[in-house]
């Protein structure tokens, strides 16, 4: 099962990078957020394998700041979509006219 473990360790660094990119390439807070998530979550996850030594409150305050994060972060996501967009079909978000059609 440690295989299994380092393998999900290995997962949270990649989204840990893809998130960090998103923060640094498309200017956005939540990107730079999720990085910190999913950093935590490596140091955390390594702590409790015992790849090195942490405090147990260092460790749980470290969950909740990583639980923050992500709760700020995907609240951002969700704000950060134009309210007067629609979603047509999957990954196709477009600005709805505000003139109305002629018929």
């Amino acid at each position: 099962m440690e295989y299994l473990q380092l393998v999900s360790i290995l997962m949270e660094a990649v989204i840990f990078v893809v998130a960090l990119m998103g923060g640094v390439y498309r200017k956005k807070i939540y990107g730079y957020l999720l990085a910190l998530t999913f950093a935590i979550f490596v140091f955390y996850d390594l702590a409790k394998l015992g790849i090195f030594t942490a405090a147990d409150s260092v460790l749980q305050i470290a969950f909740f700041i990583a639980s923050l994060s992500a709760l700020i972060g995907v609240w951002e996501v969700f704000i950060d979509v134009p309210k007067n967009s629609t979603v047509k079909k999957k990954g196709d978000i477009k600005k709805k006219s505000a003139r109305k059609k002629k018929k």
